[in-house]
């Protein structure tokens, strides 16, 4: 089984992010909009880009394509010529000229440059290809992708990564509603990026949808309260943008974690911004143990949740979309789910409700993989589910376990079904427990998914708890040292297990137990004997 790398062009990302990326406005109206993203980052342009409809055309301010793509540009405004200069090769155009010189040479052009709104406008593929780039464009979305391949390559040989929770403000940033500071959230991300490096780590998950609210300015949701204090609040810049950024310049990963249902921690719709969504849509919404959550079920909200989830994809320069194990809710044994008018509404297949909210989780997952397939193939799609799928007493198909709670029979989640299906990039199960646990032993759920996933194209990475190091409750996890023989356990498996993700960010930080050392040695370990 071969691990999902990604590839990043450090060079290139690094030009395209002092200049050239254009924050989504929040809440607003854009129809007919031609996108231009570059290298997976989006152009910004001071006249928007638009087409000749007569030959298919899309046009482009000069100085926008040629400082975008990191070439010389120069405007002569007596001979009315532009010039691109890029790795040694000379692209001239002359406005109303229906050809154009390229190192001497002389080439048709279907459209001339010409003025616009002050800006001189020019055949946006045409000056790409010609200086290297390559173009594709995508009519359902109305987006023109380029593709720069130059620049340093950097590859991540084994997932080693750490959720990065933002409710609550568990792992980042501080409290805002203590006191909201631009500067200091920045400082304290970077902070965390050098300790989690530190300690051998290649990849961040961060929570950047924590509650139906954004840690990006967004179209359709608010900002998140977790950021500045107060849902709705404008932070002065954009923290994705800058994480992401952040994050490879270091060489390491970003994958973008939603939580899909989740609205809010509190249970009063009245509380949220006046312009929520769910506000907006109390149809969606159902009330449960004192949070509000998204309903499965409706239609409408499934749209709502992968369009919002593909803004991100569309717009910011992400590695992956992470979803965590919150699909329908947590304890429903306490407190039943209030879906049932939605259940005879949509419903028209199913002869019970279980079957039937199975269904929407994987209609969901099927259509988000496909959606970011279809629109960045690179980016890498997984979901960390709770760590028993079902127990054998149960399926005999299932691990010999005697979990209270299961990922298909409580939370609805048939991550066989995403599996078999490879509707899922990885899959990272939350194997929470010790090595000799009395009902899931961590060996015997590692096991499990192993064989789950063996033969098949998803990649298997595995969920530790690490935050039960701090938690004086945990009798068995008295030392670091349970980690390091889980990591030892996985390597059993020869690579076939391909990683490791630890919950949560502010113990590595914090260094509960020594676990950010012991992470450190291990990984050095490993690093030493791959190079042998």
């Amino acid at each position: 089984m071969s691990i999902k790398k990604r590839i990043l062009a450090i060079a290139c990302t690094a030009a395209l992010l002092s200049t050239t990326i254009m924050p989504v406005q929040a809440f607003a109206e854009k129809s007919n909009e031609i996108k231009i993203l570059l290298n997976d980052q989006r152009l910004k342009s001071d006249v928007p880009p638009y087409i000749i409809p007569s030959k298919n055309v899309t046009m482009l301010p000069f100085r926008t394509i040629g400082e975008g793509i990191g070439a010389t540009v120069d405007w002569n405004p007596s001979s009315k010529e532009v010039m691109f200069e890029k790795n040694g090769r000379t692209i001239v155009l002359k406005e109303g000229s229906d050809s154009a010189m390229v190192d001497g040479q002389r080439k048709p052009l279907d459209v001339s440059a010409q003025m616009k709104a002050g800006r001189v406008m020019v055949p946006l593929r045409f000056v790409s290809e010609n200086l290297g780039v390559a173009v594709h464009w995508d009519p359902s979305s109305r987006t023109v992708f380029m593709t720069m391949e130059d620049g340093e390559v950097i590859e991540i040989p084994a997932l080693r990564g750490t959720w990065i929770s933002t409710v609550y403000n568990i792992d980042w940033p501080s409290d805002p509603r203590k006191s909201f500071d631009a500067e200091k959230q920045k400082q304290e991300y970077t902070a965390l990026l050098d300790k989690l490096q530190q300690s051998g780590l290649n990849t961040v998950f961060v929570q950047v949808r924590p509650t139906a609210d954004a840690f990006y300015p967004s179209n359709m949701l608010p900002w998140s309260e977790w950021l500045t204090g107060k849902q709705g609040k404008d932070p002065g810049y954009d923290p994705l943008a800058f994480m992401v950024e952040e994050t490879h310049k270091r060489g390491m990963q970003f994958h973008a974690w939603f939580n899909p249902y989740r609205i809010s921690v509190q249970g009063d719709v009245n509380k949220l911004v006046e312009n929520h969504p769910a506000r907006k849509n109390p149809d969606w919404v159902v009330k449960h143990s004192g949070k509000l959550l998204f309903n499965p079920g409706v239609p409408a909200a499934r749209e709502f949740i992968l369009d919002s989830i593909m803004e991100v994809v569309e717009n910011y320069n992400i590695d992956g979309v992470h979803l965590d194990d919150y699909f329908y809710p947590y304890g429903q044994e306490r407190e039943p789910f209030q879906d049932d008018a939605s259940y005879r509404t949509y419903n028209k297949v199913f002869n019970n409700k279980n079957d039937w909210r199975r269904n929407n989780v994987n209609l969901f997952v099927q259509e988000l993989s496909e959606r970011i397939e279809k629109t960045k193939p690179n980016v890498s799609f997984g979901i960390s589910p709770f760590g028993v799928w079902r127990n054998k007493s149960v399926d005999p198909t299932g691990s010999a376990t005697s979990a209270g709670v299961t990922s298909y029979d409580s939370l609805h989640a048939d991550v066989r079904k995403w599996i078999q299906s490879s509707w899922i990039d990885y899959v990272a199960p939350q194997i929470y427990w010790h090595i000799g646990h009395k009902a899931a032993s961590y060996d015997t759920l590692v096991d499990w998914w192993m064989k789950e996933t063996e033969g098949t194209d998803v990649d298997l990475y595995i969920g530790h708890a690490a935050y039960k190091l701090a938690d004086p409750k945990e009798k068995d996890w008295s030392s670091a040292e349970i980690l390091i023989e889980q990591l030892r356990y996985n390597e059993r498996y020869n690579g076939d297990i391909e990683g490791s993700i630890f919950f949560s960010a502010k113990d590595i930080m914090r260094n509960t137990k020594q676990v950010a050392d012991q992470l450190s040695s291990y990984y050095a370990e490993q690093d030493a004997e791959t190079k042998q």
